[in-house]
């Protein structure tokens, strides 16, 4: 705590006060709100599952794919997420 030796209260804009008071949870500080390496490899290996079957997902995003994928298997015919139709 050197920090307080230069002012021993908080001074309202200071940079070294402001990051001593900083809260920080243990997940935002392993993420940062972005996916893993190993949770973008699966969503990208789902993604061109489906691409490989004839499914066009809207984005390369788990829940775009699980349901082009879904609606694809229920209607038995390949879903093309950009025109929001399916493939004949």
């Amino acid at each position: 705590m050197k920090h307080w030796e230069h002012h021993p209260e908080p001074v309202e804009d200071c940079f070294g006060c402001k990051v001593l008071g900083l809260q920080v949870n243990e997940v935002s500080l392993r993420t940062n709100g972005l996916p893993t390496a190993k949770q973008h490899d699966r969503e990208l290996q789902s993604y061109y599952d489906a691409t490989r079957q004839g499914i066009e997902p809207r984005s390369t995003k788990s829940k775009d794919i699980d349901a082009a994928v879904k609606l694809s298997n229920d209607a038995g015919k390949a879903f093309d997420g950009i025109s929001m139709t399916f493939k004949e």
